[in-house]
């Protein structure tokens, strides 16, 4: 097995690829616009089959569509094609939300302008929401309020159209327990995901019992992460390797032997208006990075990369409530 601590070419493959699915991307930003047809190919030829463009403000929904539609023009529908051709397709998806950490933007127009675009243009899920309190500003009880507001009233709309949800949680995972306990949203019905999950171990398991599967992003390519790393085990110690998914959240969390420079600091965030604009382009994430989180993931968990591959799939396909045909 490959040393997690070690460093690598990020355009390095892999020596054997597995089919993977991508759970939660920002593909369709525009750091991606130079080269995204160049990225695309290279996912594809790292395994990944399906990717999910994920939401966080509404003036973007239309440009994630356009995104969907660039990306399966290129790689053509799955629904004509037989089982042996099935696993020659990439394919992408949409989940529409409001992300909490741009709270100040958003409206009570923006949530009436999704719930009717959910009528219109049904996505895969909603996503990606929850609550934040990453920074002071976002702390104050009026900020968080509205967080609060905009959270339940998305997991509304989750519970009304039959969708999964990605849970965006940080820095406030008990507050958003206690949300989800005491709101109808089921996940273990509906499904769902924990997206870059990075709590403890005591949350990691309180949102498994939920029903959530624990998005597992590039952080977990850190040996240094260790608190994400102990959630995990306990997580799959109590509940079986059924509870994770893994994502890219790219540009965000470019796994560590990927990384051109030192900082693996989050680009979402820094600033609402600057969507990735100052993030380092050679620490960039991309789709194609995804193996390395499977590979890590494996030597975390001392599971043999084919059987976890298989079963994050299909994992994946349970917590998006899709039955996604599994090349072999």
């Amino acid at each position: 097995m490959i040393a997690t601590g070690a460093s690598f070419n990020a355009n390095e493959e892999l020596p054997t690829t597995f089919p993977l699915i991508d759970t939660h991307t920002h593909f369709d930003a525009p750091v991606f616009d130079i080269d995204r047809d160049e990225q695309l190919q290279r996912a594809y030829q790292q395994g990944v089959r399906h990717l999910v463009l994920v939401g966080y403000l509404q003036r973007h929904f239309e440009r994630m569509y356009d995104t969907e539609r660039f990306i399966n023009k290129q790689y053509p529908s799955l629904a004509a094609q037989s089982d042996a051709q099935k696993k020659s397709y990439l394919t992408a998806h949409i989940a529409l939300g409001l992300h909490p950490f741009y709270i100040e933007q958003h409206t009570e127009a923006h949530l009436e302008s999704m719930a009717q675009m959910l009528d219109k243009k049904r996505p895969l899920a909603i996503g990606e929401i929850g609550l934040d309190t990453f920074t002071e500003e976002m702390k104050q009880p009026e900020m968080f309020a509205k967080q609060q507001y905009f959270f339940n009233a998305q997991l509304d709309m989750a519970v009304h159209h039959k969708l999964p949800v990605m849970l965006h949680i940080r820095k406030a995972h008990a507050d958003a327990l206690a949300l989800l306990k005491a709101h109808d949203y089921d996940a273990h019905k509906l499904g769902g995901i924990a997206h870059s999950f990075s709590g403890g171990e005591q949350e990691a398991k309180a949102f498994v019992k939920l029903g959530f599967k624990l998005g597992v992003t590039g952080q977990v390519t850190n040996p240094n992460a260790k608190k994400l790393r102990r959630a995990i085990q306990a997580a799959v110690d109590s509940y079986g390797i059924n509870c994770l998914v893994i994502e890219t959240d790219c540009p965000d969390m470019t796994p560590i032997m990927c990384q051109e420079s030192g900082s693996s600091q989050s680009a979402l965030g820094q600033s609402p208006d600057n969507e990735w604009g100052d993030a380092p382009a050679h620490n960039r994430n991309v789709p194609a990075n995804l193996p390395w989180v499977l590979q890590s993931l494996s030597e975390l968990l001392d599971v043999p990369l084919a059987i976890l591959a298989q079963k994050l799939w299909h994992n994946s396909c349970s917590a998006l409530q899709t039955d996604w045909y599994y090349p072999t």
